[in-house]
């Protein structure tokens, strides 16, 4: 009896231990966290979510949209331009990056990958004076690609934790970044369904 109760007395040591140690090691981080946008923490839960299940951390922060079959590449692009000029926002950058031709002597094909940029230079130069990071992801871009059974999908950026993953935005730049979102996600919807 008296080695069991040893037994139980140092794993009860041991976990009173490790709490005090996380608490030291991290009590810090929990009160960091505590200060930031109340969405932030769900946004990182999901993306590590859908990282962990792909094992692929680009997917984590992608949102897709599959193109309906009788949609042209030219339909996309004029849907994108007309949406953007709705929401304030301008083309300012149109790249077919891949065709579909070989790119070398091997013979091997890259899909057909186009890439639409687009802006708000009101929006971007108040997000660059708040902080010069957001410039690593300016323009917004949305990419039309093919895949190898020949459908084809439109990506763009998760835009959540652009908003809201880190302390709250001051509330104009949080309407501003909304607006950005609302409008490069509807250009990508309307594009993939033909909706002119």
């Amino acid at each position: 009896m008296g080695f069991i109760k040893a037994i139980l007395m140092l794993i009860g040591a041991l976990v009173i231990a490790g709490l005090l140690f996380a608490g030291v090691k991290f009590g810090g981080l929990i009160g960091q966290v505590t200060k930031l946008d109340s969405q932030a923490i769900p946004l990182y839960v999901k993306m590590f979510g859908t990282v962990l299940e792909t094992g692929n951390a680009a997917d984590g922060m992608v949102r897709r949209k599959k193109v309906n079959a009788d949609v042209t590449n030219e339909d996309i692009k004029d849907t994108i331009e007309s949406v953007a000029s709705d929401g304030n926002m301008q083309v300012v950058g149109d790249v077919t990056m891949f065709d579909g031709s070989p790119l070398d002597s091997s013979g091997k094909k890259t899909k057909y990958t186009r890439i639409f940029s687009l802006c708000s230079r009101p929006i971007a130069s108040k997000f660059l004076n708040y902080s010069k990071a957001y410039g690593a992801f300016m323009p917004c871009r949305i990419m039309l690609q093919e895949d190898d059974e020949g459908n084809r999908w439109l990506y763009t950026m998760d835009m959540g934790l652009m908003i809201h993953g880190g302390r709250e935005l001051p509330k104009d730049m949080l309407t501003m970044a909304e607006s950005v979102r609302d409008t490069v996600y509807a250009a990508m919807d309307k594009a993939a369904e033909g909706d002119f």
